[in-house]
C-alpha cells in the first residue's frame, strides 16, 4: 500500500467518524440520553478542546483554566439575569470577557516558561476565584442562581431540553470544527513547532512571544465559551465552575483522551463527566478517589490516552509500515 492510499484511507476513516459522531448527536434525544447530561458533557468537552488547544498543540500547561470557564458563567449569568441580555448576546458578552481576562493573565504569565508559567496561571486563577467569593452580584457560596434560558435569536425559545440540546450540539461541532481549521492553518503549525521546539521557531524569525498570548487568548474565549453555555443550560453559575479543582479535571479529561489529538478531549470530557454522574448517587465522595484509580491505570497503561493509544496502534499496523517504506523509496 502507497502511501498516498494510506493518506486517503486515513482521511476517509475520519470523516467516517466525523459523521457516526454527528448522527450520534442528532439522534441522542431519541436514543435515551439524558438531554441535561449530554449537554453539560457538550460544555465540558468545548473546554476540554479550548484546553488541549493550549497544552496539546502549543505545549503550554495551565493550572488556572477553570478562572476563564468560571468568569464567562459568571458574566453570562449576571447579563442574561440582571441585565436582561438576551442569550446569545449573553454568551457572546461572557465569552468576551473570559477573552479580555486571558488577555491580561497571558500578557504576565508568558514571560515565563514551563512550571514557573504553570504556577503564574493557577496564583492569578486564585485571586480570581477569590473575586467571585468576595464580589456582592455572584451570590458568594450560593453562587448566582436563577439564571432564565431566555429566546434565541428573538423567536427561538430555549425553555425545551431538546431546542438548548440541539443549540449546544450545533455550537460544539461549529467549535470542534474551528479549532480543527486553526490547527491545520499557519498560525497552527507555528504553535506545534512551539511546542516541538521554541528556540528554532525563534531562530526562524517567529515573534514567539505573540504566538503563544495569541493562542492563550484564544483558548480562554473558548474555554469562556463553555462555561456561558453551561450556565445557560443548568441555569446557575457556582464558585466550583472557577475552583482550582475544575482545572485539575481538564487537564485530566485531555491526558485521558489524548493530548495533541481532535477527539481525545471530547472521549476524555464525556468519560469522566459520565464516571461522576453514574457514581455520585452510588458512591458519594467516593467518586473522585476512584477516577483518581482510573486516571492512575490509564496513565500507567494508555500513556498517550485513549485516542494517542488508537493512532499509535494504527501506526504500528503493517499496512502502515508497508506505506512508510515505499514513501522512503520514493524519497531515495
Amino acid at each position: 500500500m502507497t502511501a498516498a492510499a494510506s493518506s486517503t484511507r486515513t482521511e476517509r476513516m475520519s470523516r467516517i467518524g466525523l459523521w457516526v459522531v454527528l448522527a450520534v448527536l442528532l439522534a441522542a434525544p431519541f436514543i435515551g440520553l439524558y438531554p441535561v447530561f449530554m449537554m453539560k458533557a457538550l460544555c465540558f468537552a468545548i473546554f476540554a478542546c479550548a484546553f488541549n488547544l493550549l497544552l496539546g498543540f502549543t505545549g503550554l500547561l495551565s493550572f488556572g483554566h477553570a478562572a476563564f470557564f468560571g468568569a464567562a458563567a459568571y458574566a453570562t449569568g449576571w447579563m442574561v439575569r440582571s441585565a436582561g441580555l438576551p442569550p446569545e448576546l449573553g454568551v457572546l458578552a461572557g465569552m468576551g470577557f473570559a477573552a479580555a481576562l486571558g488577555l491580561g493573565v497571558g500578557l504576565i504569565a508568558i514571560r515565563r516558561q514551563g512550571i514557573y508559567f504553570a504556577m503564574i496561571t493557577l496564583a492569578m486563577a486564585q485571586m480570581i476565584y477569590f473575586v467571585w467569593l468576595q464580589a456582592p452580584f455572584t451570590g458568594g457560596e450560593d453562587g448566582l442562581q436563577g439564571v432564565p434560558r431566555g429566546t434565541l435569536f428573538g423567536f427561538l425559545s430555549l425553555s425545551s431540553d431538546t431546542t438548548l440540546y440541539y443549540v449546544v450540539a450545533a455550537v460544539f461541532v461549529a467549535v470542534f470544527l474551528f479549532i480543527m481549521r486553526v490547527v491545520h492553518s499557519p498560525f497552527g503549525q507555528v504553535l506545534k513547532a512551539i511546542r516541538e521546539n521554541e528556540p528554532r521557531a525563534i531562530s526562524l524569525g517567529y515573534d514567539v512571544d505573540r504566538y503563544k498570548l495569541l493562542a492563550f487568548v484564544l483558548s480562554a474565549a473558548l474555554a469562556g465559551l463553555g462555561g456561558a453555555l453551561k450556565t445557560l443550560v443548568l441555569g446557575f453559575a457556582t464558585l466550583s465552575d472557577a475552583h482550582w479543582s475544575l482545572s485539575g479535571e481538564v487537564i485530566l479529561m485531555s491526558l485521558l483522551g489524548g493530548l495533541g489529538t481532535f477527539a481525545g478531549p471530547v472521549i476524555g470530557a464525556f468519560t469522566i463527566i459520565g464516571l461522576q454522574n453514574y457514581l455520585a448517587d452510588r458512591v458519594g465522595s467516593w467518586v473522585t478517589v476512584i477516577i483518581g484509580v482510573i486516571f492512575v491505570v490509564c496513565v500507567v497503561a494508555f500513556r498517550r490516552g485513549f485516542v494517542g493509544e488508537l493512532l499509535a496502534w494504527l501506526k504500528r499496523r503493517p499496512n502502515y509500515t508497508v506505506a512508510n517504506e515505499a514513501s522512503k523509496e520514493d524519497r531515495a
